[in-house]
């Protein structure tokens, strides 16, 4: 019997070392897929019917493009395969659309619509969020069915046109479609490993909470010279209010701001990870967050309160004059077991316990999203860390969720899937930022894990 497996080990492995991963990536990056706003909304349709859409048909699914029922968001690409129902089938996961292109912020010879290729790295916006890596997951289902004739599994897809600006309409059509959705196991790719060398598996993330804190005291500002000494300053008032939030060193005061615990079973799978390894990294604040916890631990396994913007007056220009008013838009990162609605009552005690009545405090109207974080022992994880180990020979950073936010939620509650998320990305890869890139080692080997993942999957899935 041929080793299937293998096959398509070497197919994919030939798809990128002859150029192939590389012409379609360029292709993918050409096209400017920025959702901040409706000038590319014919951009962000053509990413899924002149370029997604083709390639799944290529590969024998069906795929229709879906309105959004958010009148903010784009469309959505579905598709399936389904070979037998009783068959395992998996949901994957991707996005189209991207950030701002940031044109003229790049290094010289750099555009974020062409695919640059430069050493190891893949310069083009999109390249690492996220084009790069459901391209990756896109080219492994064909190789598997190139080296098999069938993926030997039920296959799934959301490709969405709205992750950068928060998923709109994305629980509205997952909720809509939730039965045409229905699958087993949930593996997409998103976000950067702990480390370009690091193969990494997340099962969640931590939740996002914003709000405002501002002082309004008058309207209009005060010449600084008649009026200081007589007039209360706002911004004076609002830095003593967020300095009570935190110590120097940032640990958080507010005891419902706070998880109980960092589990034991978070602890020893984040005994090993690195925050931040490889160049271009800023270097860690060591001291900074909870006392006792590694910056792993409080990056990943605790809550963190951050103050995002802060402004009053005008910082570009300073005048001499007493501004009315004083804002700071704040966050905090938050993990599995605390609860969100608790946030701002227990902000408001801990403000006017401490004299500070005239602060108000005003939930954000967008940056929400709930945590989640999948139990690192159910089956699927061990299945999938043991496919990566076996293909890579290396050892997989398990994370219990991503630091960072993504719409999983949606997944793991609303659809009740047990998620496995891939990143093929890493740290340094300027992802929301000019120069973003992709590396090509990595490219290469999340291609040839990601295509024994899908040939373990076939033969030898889980035993639930």
């Amino acid at each position: 019997m041929p080793d299937t497996k293998a096959t398509a080990l070497n197919a994919v492995t030939a798809y990128f070392d002859d150029g192939g991963f590389l012409r379609d990536l360029s292709r993918r990056v050409s096209i400017p897929t920025e959702s901040q706003g409706d000038a590319r909304k014919d951009a962000l349709r053509d990413y899924l019917e002149r370029e997604i859409h083709p390639a799944l048909e290529r590969i024998g699914f069906h795929s229709a493009i879906v309105e959004n029922p958010s009148p903010s968001g784009g469309a959505f690409l579905l598709a399936e395969r389904i070979e037998d129902p009783r068959l395992p089938t998996m949901l994957t996961y991707g996005h189209g659309d991207v950030v701002l292109g940031m044109e003229g912020r790049w290094q010289a010879g750099l555009s974020p619509w062409a695919l640059t290729v430069r050493g190891d790295r893949l310069y083009g916006r999109g390249s690492a969020d996220n084009k790069g890596q459901h391209s990756i997951n896109i080219a492994a289902l064909a190789a598997v069915l190139q080296a098999r004739g069938k993926l030997g599994f039920n296959c799934k897809v959301i490709l969405e046109t709205g992750e950068e600006i928060g998923s709109p309409g994305l629980r509205e059509m997952c909720a809509r479609e939730r039965s045409r959705l229905r699958a087993d196991v949930f593996i997409a790719s998103d976000g950067p490993r702990v480390s370009a060398e690091r193969p990494t598996v997340f099962l969640g993330s931590r939740g996002a909470f914003n709000f405002d804190i501002s002082v309004g005291l008058r309207e209009g500002s005060h010449h600084s010279g008649n009026w200081g000494g007589a007039l209360a300053n706002p911004a004076v008032i609002l830095a003593h209010a967020l300095a009570t939030i935190t110590t120097p060193r940032g640990k958080i005061l507010i005891a419902e701001w706070r998880p109980k615990e960092l589990p034991a079973r978070v602890r020893e799978l984040l005994r090993d990870v690195r925050i931040g390894e490889g160049d271009e990294s800023p270097e860690l604040d060591d001291s900074w967050g909870e006392p006792g916890l590694t910056p792993a631990e409080n990056v990943i396994g605790w809550n963190t309160f951050e103050i995002l913007s802060l402004g009053a007056g005008n910082p570009e220009r300073p005048v001499n004059a007493i501004p009315g008013r004083a804002t700071a838009h704040c966050q905090i990162r938050f993990v599995v077991g605390t609860d969100p609605e608790s946030f701002l009552p227990a902000l408001r005690r801990h403000l006017d316990e401490r004299g500070f009545e005239i602060v108000k405090v005003r939930r954000a109207e967008k940056g929400y999203f709930p945590a989640t974080r999948l139990d690192p022992d159910d089956p699927w994880v061990r299945w999938a860390v043991a496919s990566i180990e076996a293909t890579t020979k290396k050892p997989v950073a398990l994370l219990p969720n991503l630091g960072g936010s993504i719409p999983n939620d949606i997944f793991a509650k609303d659809l009740g899937l047990p998620t496995i998320w891939i990143p093929h990305s890493y740290p340094a890869c300027s992802q929301h930022a000019p120069n973003e890139h992709l590396l090509a080692s990595v490219a290469r080997e999340a291609l040839q894990m990601m295509t024994a993942l899908f040939c373990d999957l076939a033969d030898a899935p889980p035993k639930l």
